[in-house]
């Protein structure tokens, strides 16, 4: 499965954005989709993630209670709703998908482009 990351734009502190990743191919039951962000001189880290069949979902502390990952199987995509958005938040955010329910960067593969997401202060 090809995955492209979209959505991504310039917006101020506390807005909202709603980032998504269309998926050209199968989303199979057992995949996990994950949400990445790589912030300018840092590593990759993860930020949501949410097991396709079931939708249990998972978060970064430092986005919980802002950001909700959800799905539209209709679509083969999954979207990643930003609320409350801070400058910490600018970063190119990436999706991958996942056969481990889990955090870890290295589990994950097919890996899109990201999109840029730049909060102003």
């Amino acid at each position: 499965v090809q995955l492209q990351a979209s959505g991504g734009g310039v917006v101020q502190a506390g807005d909202s954005l709603r980032l998504s990743c269309a998926a050209s191919g199968r989303i199979y039951s057992s995949y996990i989709m994950g949400w990445f962000r790589r912030a300018p001189g840092k590593d990759r880290e993860f930020v949501a993630a949410m097991r396709w069949s079931n939708t249990r979902t998972m978060y970064a502390d430092s986005v919980r209670g802002r950001f909700t990952v959800s799905k539209d199987s209709a679509k083969n995509t999954v979207y990643l709703q930003m609320n409350s958005v801070k400058p910490e938040d600018t970063a190119v955010y990436y999706c991958a998908a996942s056969i481990q329910f889990t955090m870890q960067t290295s589990e994950y593969f097919n890996w899109g482009q990201g999109t840029q997401v730049t909060v102003s202060s």
